[in-house]
């Protein structure tokens, strides 16, 4: 797929080499979550390039000048699980962000985004949101994701993820034209489990070291 106005690929020699490394199955947990992380800033970095600045009066060691700082503290929001493993490259980036959290997984039968969680700061309409999600497969997840940002008011949005499907971003951008993505590679597409080919696996199970992204409720004991 060829980059677009709303489709940004990263490409960066430091980003190409450790995107192989996370591909690669015998990638251990530990080294597979750091390269996450320090892709998440290779993705922030490009993310946040447009951010709106204001200037500032500061004193340095010298004299009184001007410098330019972020006119808004934007909001990043993971996706839970997986979207966790980019936030702290993010914040690396963006060191002052709001977190806001959404969580969803996805119905292995129907593949729809089942939504379980939800903590998102009020009064969206004036910063910009950064939806975090390593994989775009079929982009079910990231619409939802976007839709619940919206209808708390959100207006400046952009998906970062680590991979994306073609059908993904003909997802979103379908429903949300006005939402880029910024991402380090787009694949070939899905299989019939709607994976991402050739992709890297679940991302959050290869993050974690668990078996499944299915939430259980515990009910205590009584």
């Amino acid at each position: 797929m060829p980059q677009s106005e709303g489709l940004h690929v990263v490409g960066h020699p430091a980003v190409a080499d450790r995107l192989a490394r996370l591909r690669d199955r015998d990638t251990p947990t530990p080294v597979f979550r750091t390269l996450i992380e320090e892709l998440g800033a290779f993705l922030a970095y490009e993310a946040t390039r447009s951010l709106p600045l204001r200037d500032e009066r500061i004193t340095t060691p010298l004299i009184e000048t001007t410098a330019k700082r972020i006119a808004t503290r934007p909001v990043v929001a993971p996706v839970l699980r997986a979207g966790l493993g980019l936030l702290p490259g993010f914040l690396s980036v963006i060191d002052d962000a709001v977190v806001a959290h959404l969580g969803f997984y996805r119905d292995p039968q129907s593949l729809q985004p089942i939504p379980y969680y939800a903590n998102v700061p009020p009064e969206l309409a004036d910063r910009h949101v950064f939806v975090l999600d390593p994989m775009l497969a079929t982009g079910n997840s990231a619409v939802a994701a976007i839709d619940a940002l919206v209808e708390r008011g959100a207006v400046h949005i952009t998906f970062v993820c680590v991979i994306a499907a073609p059908e993904g971003v003909a997802r979103i951008h379908a429903v949300h034209p006005q939402v880029p993505i910024v991402t380090a590679a787009v694949d070939v597409g899905l299989n019939d489990h709607a994976y991402i080919l050739p992709g890297l696996g679940d991302a959050g199970d290869r993050m974690f070291g668990s078996l499944t992204s299915v939430p259980h409720a515990v009910r205590a004991k009584v």
